[in-house]
């Protein structure tokens, strides 16, 4: 049986990286490259959100 330290940390929910993303692009954060690379990590933060969501719902 797994125990609990060897599960992968919880996903952070939608809302949560949505306020980082809007926050970003508030901010002007775009402009530098490590703007654009947080940018694309949120990304695919909030896409594995998106395909959390659907999943519990189905």
């Amino acid at each position: 049986m797994p125990t609990p330290s060897a599960q992968p940390p919880r996903a952070r929910s939608l809302a949560v990286v949505n306020e980082d993303i809007r926050g970003l692009l508030e901010s002007g954060g775009l402009v530098s490259t490590e703007g654009r690379c947080r940018y694309e990590e949120l990304l695919v933060e909030w896409a594995a959100a998106v395909r959390g969501d659907v999943t519990e719902a189905a």
